[in-house]
């Protein structure tokens, strides 16, 4: 155990002078394979390929190309004004909106990052011009992009599936009504403050507006349609829905709406491929660093601590560990190095593996506003032009409401179970 806490006290300094997240996994698991005698360095590239030699995580790449895609042939645009048709004439409209259009560009992304920076470019912006507070703009965004994390298609559970050996598909389906929930809860928090603090009220729009509208919308709805229910019915392997999300992405943007050029297309391949080098390296260093824990028998010692607990206890202790964790590291990060440590206490305590991967996702998406690390909070506040601290305290009131709904979910498991049984029969 000495050497695993030496690998602790590396990643925190390292995170402390500021070391890349990647790197400092890396730079903890080389000393270990250093030091320890029945280990080589030459460990280090294998176990580093191994990590990420998984046909499921294909899809993590082809996944973000088609949410940047998505992007880029304005389907954003086109959500919002779907989103202003639907809920817009409500007192908070804007407000309103913004977790709406999250709600629905999530099964287009599945990326919470995404969803932060495409959603707030365009809607940080107009709550100002329309008299919101800046921290309340920056919050509502931040906040309601975890979703991105939660509703299908979701990069997170197509990771988690592959870590932890857990269905995709069954993810998938579990993430909608958590993800609904949430939304819902979010929705009627700003209900609540816009009345009591007379936020704007949009103009309603009339019946030809709301049809030209959905008629915009309805083919970047498409998407997740076609994706989720291809993986979620056994059409398609989380694998070749994203295939299927990029070719439907590129459809769209050179023969329907007709915005997406050879050009722009080239800079979107290589945005993305800089974005999946940076992530997939971060994906390796985490599952040298899980395997390390596992080889010196960390779950083993997880298990002896919580054996005889039962799920209502263990789930609440894992959630409120994946939300300290994650104010300071990237949530898929976390994700391949605790996902498999805490998987054997999980099963000894009767939790449903679909139902620990939502409690996952959800706590460890909560980690994405939480200071110092927060990146979609960061992504949020750079786009509103203020520091963190100034959003902190709306933050943290839409954070809480989230909270109230992952404890509920913790303590009534059909929430997330309920679909995918149905599904499977």
């Amino acid at each position: 155990m000495e050497l695993v806490l030496l690998m602790m006290i590396i990643i925190g300094v390292c995170i402390a002078i500021g070391v890349p997240i990647g790197v400092s996994l890396m730079a903890a698991s080389a000393a270990v394979l250093v030091i320890e005698p029945h280990l080589t360095v030459f460990m280090l590239a294998r176990r580093f390929y191994s990590s990420l030699d998984s046909f499921v995580l294909l899809a993590v790449p082809l996944f973000l190309l088609a949410g940047s895609l998505m992007n880029e042939t304005g389907i954003t645009e086109r959500l919002i004004r779907f989103a202003y048709a639907i809920v817009g004439h409500f007192r908070g409209g804007l407000a309103h909106i913004n977790i709406v259009v999250s709600m629905l560009f999530a099964g287009v992304s599945g990326s919470s990052t995404a969803d932060t920076a495409g959603v707030g470019a365009v809607l940080i912006p107009a709550m100002g011009r329309k008299g919101y507070s800046q921290s309340v703009a920056v919050a509502i965004t931040a906040a309601s992009s975890v979703l991105g994390a939660i509703i299908p298609p979701s990069i997170f559970f197509v990771i988690w599936g592959a870590i932890t050996g857990t269905s995709v598909a069954q993810l998938f389906a579990a993430g909608i009504i958590p993800g609904l929930m949430i939304a819902l809860a979010q929705m009627a928090y700003v209900a609540r403050r816009a009345r009591i603090e007379s936020w704007p009220v949009e103009p309603r729009a009339d019946r030809a507006e709301f049809v030209a509208a959905f008629r915009g919308a309805i083919l970047g709805l498409g998407a997740p349609i076609i994706i989720v229910g291809g993986i979620m019915f056994g059409f398609a392997t989380p694998t070749e829905a994203s295939i299927l999300a990029v070719l439907y992405a590129f459809g769209l943007g050179f023969f329907v709406y007709r915005n997406l050029t050879i050009k722009r297309s080239i800079d979107v391949l290589s945005d993305s491929a800089k974005l999946v080098s940076l992530s997939l390296f971060c994906y390796g260093s985490a599952g040298l660093f899980g395997w390390l824990l596992a080889f010196y028998q960390l779950p083993d010692l997880l298990l002896a601590w919580t054996s005889g607990l039962p799920y209502w206890a263990v789930l609440p202790i894992f959630a409120l560990l994946c939300i300290v964790l994650g104010t300071f590291l990237d949530a898929l990060v976390i994700a391949i190095i605790i996902g498999p440590l805490f998987l054997p206490s999980m099963i000894e305590a009767g939790v449903d593996p679909v139902h620990y991967g939502i409690v996952a996702g959800i706590a460890l998406a909560m980690g994405l506003i939480t200071p110092p690390y927060g990146l979609c909070l960061l992504i949020a506040c750079a786009i509103g032009k203020i520091e963190m601290h100034q959003a902190i305290v709306d933050t943290m009131k839409m954070f809480l409401v989230t909270a109230l709904i992952l404890l509920l979910i913790i303590f009534v498991p059909g929430i997330t179970t309920f679909i995918p049984r149905l599904v499977s029969g």
